[in-house]
């Protein structure tokens, strides 16, 4: 059987996708994976910061995040959409790369406008009806990965490599709540992607992120191998971890926090 040669890395946000994706990207050979599903067609954005926190109150959290911005609406049609996703992530090889969480799930099936609500007939259609690879990365501890998530909303700061003039980051403040209120969303999405593979009988190619930041090359030479494509074209790690003493502290500071009100580990 021929190697597929479309692939979707399934994640949750802060799990070293872009890690992963970048230096798949950065071959030359295993298309041009983005997270292209992120954007609403009533905004062109992604989910921004005050947009995760729906149905919380509390203004003092609130106050730490950014006003939202109503964006402007997207009216592409299914149809130049489709094009334009199946355009841009592939390479001149033929391979097709591109990077779907979660959370994005509902726009990927509202805008192949699949009736039937169906996820793998969504996904399908960008394919002419055949499955890509999935690669399902995944971070078996929250903590950090909410904690990282957190300093991210707060400041927009999303990558080491991000521009911030503005000494945002160096701004962002611990609150145990709304680290609390990220963990149980990531765990839940992780607990979908689980649940729907099963139900869905895939078995993806499995990333764990701790190994994934240990030896990025060796895991992006194993995806390269399932696409057929060379390993050793694997590269040096093209991003730099944003995780640092502050994360950490915070992470152990979390810890504690949740041991005492019941949060989620």
């Amino acid at each position: 059987m021929a190697p597929p040669t479309d692939y979707l890395v399934c994640a949750t946000q802060r799990s070293g996708s872009t890690l992963l994706v970048e230096s798949l990207a950065a071959t030359g050979v295993a298309g041009r994976p983005e997270e292209f599903f992120q954007y609403y067609p009533s905004s062109s954005t992604s989910p921004q910061p005050r947009e995760w926190f729906a149905g919380v109150t509390d203004p003092d959290l609130l106050g730490l995040l950014d006003e939202t911005d109503p964006g402007t609406v997207d009216h592409r049609t299914e149809e130049q959409w489709r094009a334009d996703v199946r355009a841009a992530g592939r390479t001149a090889n033929g391979v097709w790369g591109g990077k779907l969480m979660w959370n994005q799930t509902p726009i990927v099936i509202a805008r192949t406008r699949t009736a039937s609500g169906s996820l793998r007939t969504a996904i399908r259609s960008l394919f002419d009806g055949a499955d890509p690879l999935y690669v399902h990365v995944y971070r078996p501890d929250v903590v950090p990965q909410a904690v990282s998530m957190w300093r991210a909303v707060q400041t927009r700061v999303w990558r080491d490599s991000d521009h911030d003039e503005s000494g945002r980051d160096t701004r962002a403040e611990y609150r145990a709540e709304g680290i609390a209120h990220l963990a149980a969303i990531l765990r839940e999405q992780e607990r979908s992607w689980r649940t729907w593979f099963a139900a869905e009988d895939i078995e993806p190619l499995e990333v764990d992120f701790t190994e994934l930041v240990r030896d990025p090359r060796k895991t992006t030479a194993r995806v390269l191998e399932a696409l057929g494509q060379d390993p050793d074209l694997a590269p040096p790690p093209p991003l730099k971890p944003q995780s640092n003493a502050r994360s950490a502290e915070w992470a152990a500071r979390y810890r504690e926090d949740a041991a005492r009100n019941g949060y989620p580990l």
